[in-house]
């Protein structure tokens, strides 16, 4: 047996209790706060969030950035196109790109390119978060109750979610938005096309997720504090909102970052085949599509292409960096 350690009086060496009283109190940090940590030692994915909140405040202040920036954006410039040569091209070098017109003008019209992206950034910005919303409700809903119930409602809504994935939703969107009047259920004009996307869009995307949902909880609903939940008499009302749900805030949050490019892409995409919203209401994939005819202008289709570009990739750069931070085991 070893010897007690002997301290001769006098000896400055301190005594445990007198430690533990001098010692400051230790603070606890949530998992809010640890995500956030890891969050900000990622550098690419916080540019990603600049990029995107850039995006969004430009959207929100479209008319003042237009006002102090660039024109109407569907005021014609008809004076500044070369109408002699034959060609319909704005006059100047570079697409007519000058302190005025930023972005240069669109042939034959002469619009403002620079105002018609600020302004396409709000459809397509509106339409993919309202979309994104609907998609995650009725997906966290569905997902949510068929992984914790089981048996005939797993069933059910699985072979839904089945029919839903199998779904042509290009060429049902094509079909429905084609045929669609002018005015229907109280809206018109750009208001009913911005609805009728959405609920295009958002409705027949539910599944991706659902399908992420309902997996997590079906490996959630076999942890130890569902069980322990259980033991005391808990109800399942109170197992799925204060026990389940807080736990897959994670993958939502992380699958609605992700999914929101995408739904930015699929509504462009439905612009360019000239089904989602009408001229002259600008969108990035309107755009596109006018711009096709004048393959010789190339800065005609850069402009909205680079604002498809940017933003799906920092949407995509943020996400990752959220799915990081949040689970770093999938790195």
């Amino acid at each position: 047996m070893s010897t007690p350690l002997e301290v001769e009086p006098g000896s400055s060496i301190a005594q445990p209790e007198a430690v533990l009283v001098g010692a400051g109190k230790i603070e606890g940090r949530s998992l809010g706060q640890i995500a956030w940590m890891r969050l900000k030692r990622d550098k690419v994915a916080l540019g990603g969030a600049a990029i995107v909140l850039l995006l969004v405040l430009m959207a929100v202040f479209a008319p003042l950035i237009v006002r102090l920036l660039g024109h109407p954006p569907n005021e014609f410039h008809q004076d500044l196109i070369d109408t002699v040569g034959g060609t319909l091209a704005p006059l100047g070098g570079f697409g007519g790109i000058s302190w005025d017109h930023l972005m240069g003008l669109e042939p034959v019209n002469g619009r403002d390119i620079f105002s018609r992206v600020v302004y396409g950034s709000r459809i397509s910005l509106l339409i993919a978060f309202f979309a994104t919303m609907l998609s995650v409700l009725i997906g966290t809903t569905l997902g949510v109750t068929a992984g914790f119930f089981g048996g005939w409602v797993d069933a059910i809504i699985s072979r839904v979610m089945d029919a839903f994935l199998a779904f042509p939703l290009l060429v049902f969107a094509i079909a429905l938005a084609g045929v669609v009047p002018d005015k229907a259920f109280g809206l018109g004009g750009d208001m009913l096309r911005i609805v009728l996307l959405v609920f295009i869009i958002g409705f027949f995307s539910w599944p991706y997720i659902g399908r992420i949902v309902r997996g997590q909880t079906l490996s959630l609903r076999e942890r130890e504090f569902v069980d322990a939940a259980r033991s005391i008499g808990a109800k399942n009302s109170y197992i799925l909102f204060k026990e389940l749900l807080p736990n897959l805030m994670a993958p939502i949050l992380v699958y609605a970052t992700l999914l929101i490019p995408t739904n930015i892409i699929f509504e462009a995409s439905l612009s360019f085949l000239g089904v989602g919203i009408r001229p002259p209401t600008a969108t990035w994939g309107g755009m596109l599509s006018e711009a096709v005819a004048f393959y010789t202008m190339p800065h005609f289709m850069l402009w909205p292409g680079m604002a498809i570009f940017v933003t799906v990739l920092a949407f995509n750069l943020f996400g990752d960096g959220l799915r990081d931070a949040l689970d770093p085991r999938t790195r």
